[in-house]
C-alpha cells in the first residue's frame, strides 16, 4: 500500500511527498480510511508507529472537504492530549500536513502565555490542540466555542485517564456536539479505555495492531545490577566507554531529575533536565538542544516525556524503575521508533528488583541483566514480605518479588562483563 492509494486531496499528497513519506505504517493503514469514511474509532498500537498522523492526516482532508469561506471561524476540530510536549508534536504534525491548506490551527496548554492563545482564537481557528485542564480556563473564560466541533480526538487517553483528567475531559465533551466523529487512542485497551470509549464512540471500528504491553522488536534491551548510591557512576562510565551522545534518562522524582542532570554536567557529560516545575519556555529550550545535539543527556520525568518525539533516539536509560511496569513500555518507546534500532538501559539496584521482575513478567520474558567490573553490587535485596501463613517458598502474599532475591539476585549473581552496553545497533 502507498500512501497515493488514499483519498487524498493535492494539497495534503504534496505535504506527504514533502516529507519523504511513501509507505503507511500498519495503524495508518488501517486507521485513515476508515477516519476518512467518517467512523467512530478505538485504536491501540504501540508509540512510535506513526499514530499522530493516523488521525491528523483524514482530519485535515475532512476539513479541507468543507473548507469555510474566510472569515471568523469556530473550531471544527479538537484534540485533546495529556502533556505539553505531546500538545506541541500534535500541533507541529497539524502545520506540517496541512502546509498547503488554508487552515488555521492553535496550541493551547499550560505553561504558556493566555494572550496568544486568546488572541488566535479571537481570529478564528479550525482546528484546537489542547491538555484538558487549559481548554477548560478557556471555556469558563468564554475565549472559545466548540459547539461547531466536528471531530474530536482523544490522544492518549490511557495517560489522560492515569492522570486524572477524566472529570475535565467529561466537562469539556459537555460543550460540543452530540453528532461529531470522535477518535480515541490509546496505548492500551484497559478496562477504563473500554468504558470511556462506551460512551463517547459510536459504532467504533476497533483497530488493534500490536499486542497489548508489548515492546517494539527494533529495541534491544539490557539491564545492569548496581548499589543505588553508584547508579550516576556507572552511567557516567557508560556514556565514557561507550561515547553515547543522545540519551534521555528517566528519573522518579523533578528534584531528582534536576539533582542527575546537575551531576552528569559536573562530570563533563552536557545535560539538562525536563519536568512539569520547568515553564514552557525552558522546556521548549531543553528539548531543542537535546534534537539538536548541544546536550549529550536530557533527563525526564515520566509526565514531561510524553510528546518527546526524537527521529532516531539511540538510547533510553533508566535509572530510576518505574513503579508501574506499564510505564516501562511506554518510557523505551521513545527509542528504536520508525522502524530505527534503539537500545534501553536500566539500572537496578537491590531495593528494586521487584520492580525489575514485575517488568519482565509484563513482558512474557527475561531481560538480560549483567555487572560491570568496578561496579560490582554489595547490598542485599529486602527480604520477602511473608503472609501469617507458612511463609515459605516465594512468600506467603504470593507476589513472589519478581526479580528479586530468588530471581536474577541468587544462583551465583548475575553474569559480569568488563565496560558497558553491547553496541548491537552501532549506533552507541
Amino acid at each position: 500500500m502507498n500512501f497515493t492509494d488514499f483519498d487524498f486531496g493535492d494539497a495534503i499528497q504534496r505535504a506527504i511527498t514533502d516529507q519523504g513519506y511513501t509507505e503507511p505504517t500498519p495503524i495508518q493503514a488501517e486507521a485513515i480510511p476508515q477516519a476518512l469514511e467518517g467512523r467512530d474509532i478505538l485504536a491501540s498500537a504501540e508509540t512510535g508507529t506513526g499514530k499522530t498522523a493516523a488521525f491528523t492526516m483524514p482530519l485535515l482532508q475532512r476539513l479541507a472537504n468543507a473548507q469555510s469561506a474566510g472569515g471568523s471561524r469556530r473550531p471544527r476540530a479538537l484534540v485533546l492530549v495529556p502533556t505539553r510536549e505531546l500538545a506541541a508534536q500534535v500541533a507541529e504534525s497539524v502545520r506540517t500536513y496541512g502546509r498547503h491548506l488554508k487552515l488555521r490551527s492553535v496550541e493551547i496548554a499550560g505553561g504558556a502565555a493566555m494572550g496568544p492563545q486568546m488572541k488566535a482564537l479571537r481570529e478564528g481557528v479550525d482546528v484546537i490542540v489542547a491538555t484538558p485542564g487549559r481548554l477548560e480556563d478557556h471555556l469558563q473564560r468564554g475565549t472559545t466555542d466548540l459547539g461547531g466541533v466536528e471531530t474530536l480526538v482523544l490522544d492518549e487517553a490511557d495517560r489522560m485517564l492515569d492522570m486524572g483528567f477524566l472529570p475535565a475531559i467529561e466537562r469539556v465533551i459537555a460543550k460540543l456536539p452530540k453528532e461529531r466523529q470522535t477518535l480515541l487512542f490509546s496505548a492500551t485497551f484497559a478496562g477504563k479505555i473500554r468504558k470511556l470509549a462506551n460512551g463517547l464512540l459510536n459504532n467504533p471500528v476497533e483497530i488493534d495492531v500490536a499486542r497489548s504491553n508489548a515492546a517494539a522488536a527494533s529495541v534491544t534491551q539490557s539491564a545492569y545490577h548496581v548499589d543505588s548510591g553508584r547508579r550516576r557512576e556507572l552511567l557516567s562510565h557508560l556514556f565514557g566507554e561507550h561515547d553515547m551522545e543522545q540519551v534521555l534518562v528517566f528519573a522518579r522524582t523533578k528534584r531528582g531529575a534536576d539533582r542527575l542532570a546537575e551531576q552528569l554536567d559536573k562530570d563533563g557529560i552536557a545535560s539538562t533536565s525536563i519536568h512539569g516545575d520547568k515553564s514552557q519556555g525552558q522546556r521548549n529550550k531543553a528539548l531543542d538542544r537535546f534534537r539538536k545535539r548541544r546536550i549529550r543527556c536530557l533527563v525526564a520525568t515520566d509526565v514531561a516525556s510524553r510528546g518527546i518525539d526524537i527521529d532516531e533516539l539511540p538510547h533510553v536509560v533508566n535509572f530510576d524503575l518505574p513503579d508501574n511496569p506499564e510505564d516501562y513500555v511506554h518510557r523505551i518507546g521513545r527509542t528504536g521508533r520508525g522502524g530505527s534500532e534503539g537500545a534501553a538501559i536500566s539500572l537496578v539496584c537491590a531495593d528494586q528488583r521487584e520492580q525489575f521482575g514485575a517488568i519482565e513478567r509484563l513482558l512474557g520474558g527475561s531481560i538480560p541483566a549483567e555487572t560491570v567490573t568496578g561496579f560490582e553490587p554489595t547490598e542485599k535485596a529486602p527480604a520477602p514480605r511473608r503472609s501469617k501463613g507458612n511463609g515459605r517458598g516465594r512468600g506467603g502474599n504470593g507476589r513472589g518479588n519478581g526479580g528479586g532475591g530468588q530471581g536474577r539476585g541468587n544462583g551465583g549473581g548475575p553474569r559480569q562483563r568488563q565496560g558497558g552496553p553491547r553496541r548491537d545497533n552501532n549506533r552507541a
